[in-house]
């Protein structure tokens, strides 16, 4: 529960599921990485206390070394005072953690991988549970009967409350959801996919069929990493990797339009694009990844912005999408 002089936090349904989440997730990537592990619990702290109960992790996120920030996490939960109650937890499988475990523990989805990815996620988060595990992307080597006999298995465990995916081509979902429904079992809850106002291709055909299936979708670099933020175009150029440069140069016509809409609106770049994926009815959260506190709090604002039909038609124009779903979209 938010404490007094806070937001009200709003929530929502995860996909088709009972389970309630908060319309902001609060992403972790960062933990470990860039930001330092009491900053972190400071972080943490902060989204409980603003009423924000959906936190995402991956096991490789960290980096160096891998695991880190699941770590963190867990360290944090440890302290008790009810954290990890309150928390809807995500984590993800997919990656390769230690080649020195051999090929078997490398990039992909085998039954074998998953035990033995989870049991170590689990002993890094310092839980027996996750409510959401994801798999990070998409194991064309595997089939379907082998990937739900290793799901099922764990959701009977209670190791596993609900399984969703990331990084999903809208035909794998529906492959997927035909796959568990010949086996009477659940399937996917949510898919998580990179979208924004700089990347709106999943309208064609993931968001259709999220919505068809009734999952959730939690779109992550929400901000098309940093673009969409407020320091985008202030930035210095020396400041930048080439990459980013080059970024901002492709887009710089765009991002003006964009903000001087914002600063006619009186709120921050980043506030607006966050708001606009919540306008979205498939979107369940947007993740966040701040990096300090204050990066945090100020991302708050977004849950009581709400986009004006005229403002929204601007965004189209600014950011203009592929123009609705497949086929129509593209057909007559």
């Amino acid at each position: 529960m938010a404490k007094e002089g806070t937001l009200l936090m709003k929530y929502t349904y995860l996909g088709r599921t009972g389970l309630k989440v908060s319309r902001l997730c609060l992403g972790t990537m960062n933990f470990g990485n860039v930001t330092e592990e009491k900053e972190a619990f400071r972080i943490m702290d902060a989204a409980l206390d603003a009423g924000i109960n959906f936190f995402d992790t991956a096991n490789v996120y960290g980096w160096q070394p891998k695991g880190l920030t699941e770590e963190i996490v867990g360290r944090w939960f440890a302290q008790g005072g009810g954290r990890r109650e309150k928390v809807v937890l995500a984590t993800k499988v997919y990656g390769d953690m230690d080649p020195i475990d051999g090929p078997n523990n490398m990039g992909g989805l085998s039954s074998y991988k998953i035990r033995r990815h989870l049991n170590a996620s689990l002993r890094r988060l310092q839980t027996d549970h996750v409510e959401l595990y994801q798999m990070h992307h998409i194991d064309r080597n595997v089939t379907w009967d082998e990937l739900w006999e290793a799901f099922e298995t764990h959701v009977r465990a209670g190791n596993v409350g609900y399984i969703g995916s990331s990084n999903f081509a809208g035909w794998h979902l529906v492959k997927a959801q035909a796959a568990a429904k010949e086996r009477n079992f659940l399937g996917l809850v949510s898919e998580q996919h990179l979208y924004n106002l700089l990347q709106r291709l999943p309208e064609l055909e993931v968001l259709p069929a999220a919505k068809d299936l009734g999952l959730g979708v939690i779109p992550w670099s929400p901000l098309a990493g940093g673009l969409l933020g407020s320091n985008a175009l202030k930035a210095k150029e020396g400041s930048r990797s080439i990459r980013q440069q080059e970024k901002v140069a492709k887009h710089r016509p765009q991002l003006e339009e964009f903000a001087a809409l914002c600063q006619e609106l009186g709120e921050r770049e980043d506030i607006v694009a966050l708001a606009w994926l919540l306008t979205n009815e498939s979107v369940t959260a947007p993740i966040t990844g701040p990096r300090t506190l204050e990066q945090f709090e100020s991302s708050l604002r977004v849950v009581e912005l709400e986009l004006t039909p005229d403002v929204l038609t601007r965004l189209d124009e600014i950011f203009p999408g592929p123009g609705g779903a497949a086929p129509e979209a593209y057909a007559w």
